[in-house]
């Protein structure tokens, strides 16, 4: 079974399409028979994806700090949550668990955790697919500034044309195993 790490906002965003994209890609997942990987939570768009990918029949894995677990954010419908002690963890436990990495919208953490699978990828740390969702060109000021940095010399044009883009969440699933 593929497992997918969807990286994604713990806030709803303020336009529903954002809600709508977490709904699809979850439940794209669930239907295809892979697994879910995310952070854990029960709220913003982490919830609606891990609902829909469970509404689709899917496998859904969290991973969640205890700190978070205090706050009571934790999702306690999934397949499993894995109660780890820190974020350190939590990233490290969410990559091995994972075959691939989605990003959605989402924030600074989001972003994060977006750049850190990718710097091992590069690094040779995993070989794994890393993918942004550019739905409704979310992403298009990241993808300028990483162009940017590509003609600069600071990025390498291989590395750039590493990472998986999609405006569409089939498309982008579709593209992580071509």
């Amino acid at each position: 079974m593929r497992s997918v790490c969807v990286y994604l906002g713990s806030r709803n965003g303020h336009d529903p399409q954002w809600q709508q994209l977490a709904q699809a890609i979850g439940g794209s997942i669930g239907q295809r028979g892979w697994r879910l990987v995310y952070g854990g939570g029960r709220a913003g768009l982490m919830g609606i994806c891990a609902d829909a990918a469970l509404d689709a029949g899917g496998e859904v894995i969290g991973v969640i700090p205890q700190q978070l677990v205090d706050r009571e954010v934790a999702h306690s419908g999934l397949t499993e949550l894995i109660k780890v002690p820190d974020m350190h963890t939590r990233k490290a436990r969410m990559a091995a668990l994972s075959d691939a990495f989605v990003t959605l919208p989402g924030g600074i953490g989001t972003l994060e955790e977006f750049f850190e699978t990718w710097t091992w990828q590069y690094l040779g740390l995993h070989d794994k697919p890393n993918a942004l969702l550019n739905h409704a060109g979310f992403f298009d000021p990241l993808l300028t500034f990483l162009d940017n940095a590509v003609e600069a010399g600071f990025l390498t044009a291989s590395t750039r044309a590493r990472l998986v883009t999609a405006t569409e969440p089939e498309q982008l699933l579709d593209a992580l195993w071509p």
